[in-house]
């Protein structure tokens, strides 16, 4: 028996030593070659692996690999839970009486008004995860004589495909219906409004003027698109309001069946959106009175569809201009409220409000110092709140960041809706003496009461992280897109940036200095093999000698 074990360890140490042979002759047959297309392999592969994260981090703000990796390999490896990533927390209820209940709606091509709003409750928890849907803005400028100007002057497009082809299915929402069809004029501004190119649109808009001169539509096209001053468009769309009110006439005196509810459903579109427009062009032209009585009346009026339109900040927006600020409190009471969506206009007018109050006095030093009063108290908390639905805002109020022409459509809490924002309300901050002084003293204490933003909110629900994505399709290409909370590059896009430079290199080292680095790897791997040896010796020891065989035999 004890023979038996002696030639079994005798045999067993035969084929070790065979295999450290073998292993030795492998690598003393290696060409520095060899060493030369390994590293230089290694580094290609490494380097188009880097540039595709990169380019798919700067595109989508995340790893591709640490994405797969969550989404598709966690679940199978039983890590992390699905519930817990649904982004459904609340947050608790802060200064100012807020509970944190946001919402974000938008029309889909359809005409329909979509919500994601979150309402609080456990039970419906799916509705609490906030989408990111895109408003149309209710400052949006006229391309003819605003947005054409700037392409004029800087040779830059202003808006995006994307954002004009949201507009473009606005337009064919409210401005289309069935009872158009066999009607060449109407048939031709429902193509008008899904044309690409400007000039074509302006040409069928004449074309159905020619047919017919009582299409409200074609007026609006051609004092959005082609008037060349706010006048001139002014005056277009006064010839579209007497179109549109007859037609709104007849369409009322028809006999109700649902195709003629549709049909007077869009003619009440129609007269809704040139009010609205003439009210703006009144505003432009300095004719404030007339602007806030229309938007007034406007606010009465409009019906629930049309509530996305968000008349009641082109009401704030005239009334700060007239310094009415007792109006703009009471316009807050009534929409500031916890059940309405909220905005970057809501929550930074109440935050001016209440700065202005006690902005031209307050002091840095007297607040650190003395403390603060309970009216600053109550002004910080304002700003503290406004800050965080939308931290994108105070760069461009304090003119840290550049502002540019704003888009025809924003992102709620995105960086498309801080500079729809700051366009039309930086005049506003600037004439209340102080206030932007007390904002930039205070604004960045915001993060240190939500650290985690993403994960936690103080007043609101966390931010979300889609805003990124859907700003770069809002936003023009030579804008600088905010980005809130700054992301740090992944440790993937790290890992394999230093993988490829140490791969490149070893190719550099290994092409100059063969023979040396042909040394240096195989001493690497020798090094690296001692603790594999160490292993298969000490399995010899514990494990049977029978087992080790057959083993070594397959």
């Amino acid at each position: 028996m004890s023979r038996n074990k002696a030639s079994a360890r005798n045999e067993d140490a035969e084929l070790s030593d065979g295999d450290d042979y073998v292993t030795t002759m492998f690598l003393s047959t290696l060409t520095p070659k060899f060493y030369v297309a390994l590293t230089g392999t290694s580094s290609l592969i490494s380097g188009l692996i880097l540039i595709f994260e990169w380019w798919y981090f700067r595109k989508y703000g995340t790893s591709f690999i640490e994405q797969v990796s969550l989404n598709h390999l966690s679940p199978w490896l039983g890590g992390g839970d699905n519930n817990s990533a649904d982004g459904t927390g609340t947050g608790g209820n802060g200064a100012g009486g807020a509970n944190g209940n946001i919402s974000a709606s938008g029309t889909t091509s359809n005409g329909t008004v979509t919500s994601s709003g979150a309402n609080g409750s456990v039970g419906n928890a799916q509705s609490a995860v906030p989408e990111c849907k895109v408003w149309r803005n209710p400052l949006n400028l006229l391309r003819g004589c605003e947005y054409q100007r700037f392409y004029w002057a800087t040779k830059k497009e202003p808006l995006t495909y994307y954002d004009m082809n949201l507009s473009a299915q606005d337009h064919q929402t409210f401005f289309t219906c069935e009872l158009d069809a066999g009607k060449p004029e109407y048939e031709i501004m429902q193509t008008a409004w899904r044309e690409r190119n400007p000039k074509a649109r302006i040409r069928a808009a004449r074309e159905a003027l020619a047919k017919n001169s009582e299409v409200a539509t074609a007026y609006i096209l051609l004092a959005e698109e082609e008037a060349p001053t706010v006048q001139e468009a002014e005056r277009l769309f006064k010839l579209a309001w007497k179109s549109a009110e007859a037609n709104y006439r007849k369409s009322q005196a028809l006999h109700h069946s649902a195709k003629t509810e549709a049909l007077h459903r869009r003619d009440t579109n129609v007269m809704v959106y040139i009010k609205r427009r003439l009210a703006m062009c009144a505003r432009k032209l300095g004719k404030l009175k007339e602007a806030v009585k229309m938007f007034r009346d406007l606010t009465k009026e409009v019906p629930a569809i049309l509530s996305v339109l968000n008349i009641h900040e082109n009401l704030i927006e005239a009334l700060l201009e007239m310094q009415a600020y007792a109006d703009v409190q009471a316009v807050l009471a009534k929409y500031d409220d916890i059940s309405l969506p909220k905005s970057a206009t809501i929550c930074y007018t109440a935050a001016l409000l209440k700065a202005r109050s006690v902005a031209d006095k307050f002091s840095p030093d007297t607040a650190s110092k003395k403390g603060l009063t309970q009216a600053e108290m109550q002004a910080v908390e304002a700003i503290h709140r406004a800050v965080e639905f939308n931290p994108h805002v105070p760069k461009y109020l304090l003119e840290m960041k550049s502002l540019i022409l704003p888009p025809e459509h924003l992102l709620k809490r995105g960086d498309s809706e801080a500079i729809a924002y700051a366009f039309f309300h930086l005049q506003h901050w600037k004439r209340v003496e102080g206030a932007l002084n007390l904002l930039h003293c205070t604004w960045e204490g915001t993060f240190r009461m939500i650290p985690y933003p993403l994960e936690k909110g103080h007043l609101f629900y966390p931010y979300p992280t889609c805003t990124e994505c859907a700003d770069r399709e809002l936003l023009p290409s030579f804008h600088e897109v905010s980005v809130y909370p700054k992301k740090e590059l992944p440790f993937l896009i790290l890992f394999t940036a230093g993988l490829c430079s140490f791969t490149a290199l070893l190719t550099l080292l290994t092409h100059q200095y063969p023979e040396p680095m042909g040394i240096i790897a195989r001493t690497a791997l020798s090094w690296l093999s001692v603790p594999f040896n160490y292993l298969l010796d000490k399995m010899e020891a514990i494990l049977p000698s029978n087992l080790l065989q057959q083993l070594a035999r397959i």
